[in-house]
């Protein structure tokens, strides 16, 4: 079965397609990675993926469920990393994430065991507000963590670490994935997505321009292409930037 089958998505603003018929299925347990510019539509695409956004055409299932209208179904089997990361005010790390693990019905014992496997023990009693962006954005990825979702959605989500924070989260999302977790994620670094992801899917203008596995779209490309970064300025004609 597949983690994620979509046809046809559409999402409509004004004049702007800023999601143009993409179609795009994701096995379970395969690691995939959006990758496109500003306005390329990467974030929209999720959203209507994750259900988060009502598409104008095209229709996605996601773990066989479909997700419009709104699957409650699917809720505990999906976990959410937003780029703007919405906590509840004035709760300290620790609160906030046993709140979200309450939701779903998850003991605290592991809510700490996530709060230390992001590296945020000892800003447990920090307020969300007064953490640094790097580790706000550590916290939101345990809370879409923390309940074991099968299927895993991340926009950017080592955008705001420091580089050996950015090492850890990947060896944390390698595991994930390898216990047989799917992850889809958008990410600005190329070199990341060379090493997590089994295939990629390169979109600009709100639509996929090509997908598959990092070598085989290298190796497509031919000479000089040596490197992902290569393929994308191939494809889209312009230097990646967040």
């Amino acid at each position: 079965m597949a983690a994620i089958l979509a046809e046809g998505l559409t999402k409509v603003y004004g004049d702007l397609r800023a999601v143009d018929g993409v179609s795009l299925e994701v096995p379970e347990g395969e690691f995939v990675g959006v990758l496109g510019p500003n306005g390329a539509g990467k974030t929209t695409l999720l959203e209507m993926i994750e259900g988060l956004r009502r598409p104008d055409g095209g229709t996605v299932e996601v773990l066989g469920e479909p997700v419009w209208p709104r699957n409650p179904r699917l809720l505990p089997r999906i976990g959410v990393q937003l780029q703007a990361s919405a906590f509840f005010e004035r709760l300290t790390a620790r609160e906030q994430i046993h709140t979200f693990a309450a939701l779903y019905g998850v003991g605290s014992a592991r809510a700490d065991e996530w709060l230390e496997r992001v590296g945020l023990v000892e800003k447990a009693a920090t307020r969300v507000e007064d953490l640094s962006g790097g580790q706000a954005q550590r916290l939101s990825i345990a809370c879409a963590l923390v309940h074991d979702p099968e299927l895993v959605f991340l926009d950017e989500p080592t955008a705001a670490l420091d580089p050996q924070a950015r090492r850890n989260l990947w060896d944390l999302l390698s595991g994930i994935n390898e216990a047989g977790r799917t992850v889809v994620l958008t990410t600005h670094y190329m070199d990341e997505a060379e090493v997590l992801c089994d295939r990629v899917a390169v979109m600009d203008a709100g639509r996929v321009l090509e997908v598959g596995t990092p070598a085989d779209l290298i190796r497509d490309l031919g000479a000089p292409a040596r490197t992902l970064e290569d393929v994308f300025l191939h494809l889209t004609g312009r230097e990646y930037r967040a």
